[in-house]
């Protein structure tokens, strides 16, 4: 592959992980270097992937020190950690510091929460113990690549896949003016978004044809959307977020009300969202409302608008493992590396999943 860009994946047998690999066997010049596994050494990666095992047959979980010696070696990588929150600002700054004193600027996307705010108190708050890496937070920018321009750090701490519905929903009429600052939002996810080990939650014969919402006021999104709001707009936001377990594997579907500073008419609103993401490759407004199947397994967002008096619904459909995780991951590395944003992205969603 000429040009090719040598690529590691940290936090290897989870779910986004392996998002993150069928991302990366399509991509046109990440080339997969080496997937790390504490749990799994030496173990076969398509035994945890199977539907991977035709891009990488032959691919093993690396342990930590092999990563690291890698990393050492290449003066260029891209780096994405999969690994758990309070897990990944550690090993990502245990490898950082060997790179470094190598001579090697690898780039970072991590897609836990452990880059996500601003402090380390404010992480602290959230998650309930200290931070890993908290020298290393400045190096971070978190943010979506539809919010921000330029980026000033070397990395970037991914949204999580609720809070990147939301803000994709929320930032432009904020942005604009054209809302109030406190927003109601319901959203509803798939069980993938809860991670690969089963737990009563996301147990199928549990889940499959039923909903119900948790966490109601009190998700641990809230406060990463309310500082993402702020860095992309200036706007101190108030989020009120229930979030709902849906009965499918991959998706999320965002209602977010607010109400509007003067009246505007649907299409007005429609306008102002297609004006907004006119640059924005991976976003999609319409008229109608949007639909998980038409995006699951795609990099796609479809947003839609509707207004009745002083009230406006902002309507947003992601995939959650790939536009709030994997694939808004990509983006990011692709500009950090000078790359075309849409690299290895482009696919559309399958339908009928």
């Amino acid at each position: 592959m000429s040009g090719a860009i040598p690529t590691v994946v940290l936090g290897g047998t989870g779910y986004v992980a392996g998002e993150l690999l069928r991302l990366i066997a399509g991509h046109p010049q990440l080339e997969l270097a080496a997937v790390m596994s504490d749990s799994a050494p030496g173990e076969l990666v398509a035994a945890a992937f199977p539907h991977l095992e035709a891009a990488y047959p032959h691919k093993r979980f690396a342990p930590e020190a092999e990563v690291q010696r890698l990393l050492c070696e290449t003066p260029r990588a891209a780096v994405f950690s999969a690994a758990p929150h309070g897990v990944s600002a550690a090993l990502i700054d245990r490898l950082l510091q060997r790179a470094e004193e190598a001579g090697s600027a690898p780039r970072v996307v991590d897609l836990s929460a452990d880059f996500r705010y601003a402090s380390a108190d404010a992480y602290a708050a959230v998650y309930r113990h200290a931070h890993g890496a908290a020298a290393r937070l400045p190096q971070f920018t978190c943010a979506l690549p539809e919010h921000l321009g330029q980026l000033e750090t070397r990395h970037v701490g991914h949204p999580g896949c609720f809070a990147t519905a939301i803000l994709l929903a929320g930032v432009p009429l904020l942005a604009a003016g054209l809302i109030t600052p406190t927003l109601f939002v319901s959203g509803v996810t798939g069980s993938t978004g809860s991670g690969r080990k089963p737990v009563e939650g996301t147990h199928h014969p549990l889940r499959h044809g039923d909903l119900y919402s948790y966490g109601a006021l009190t998700h641990r999104h809230t406060p990463e959307v309310i500082g993402c709001v702020r860095a992309a707009t200036g706007v101190e936001a108030q989020v009120a977020f229930v979030p709902h377990s849906g009965p499918f594997a991959r998706g999320i579907h965002v209602t977010l009300q607010a109400r509007l500073r003067e009246p505007h008419d649907t299409a007005a609103l429609l306008a102002a969202l297609r004006d907004f993401y006119a640059g924005a490759p991976f976003v999609r407004v319409s008229e109608q409302a949007p639909r998980i199947k038409d995006v699951a397994a795609s990099n796609y967002a479809h947003l839609s608008a509707t207004a009745r008096g002083d009230t406006v619904a902002v309507l947003c459909a992601i995939d959650n493992l790939t536009k709030g995780a994997a694939g808004g991951a990509m983006q990011w590395m692709n500009r950090m590396l000078d790359l075309p944003e849409t690299a290895g992205l482009t696919a559309p969603a399958p339908g009928w999943t």
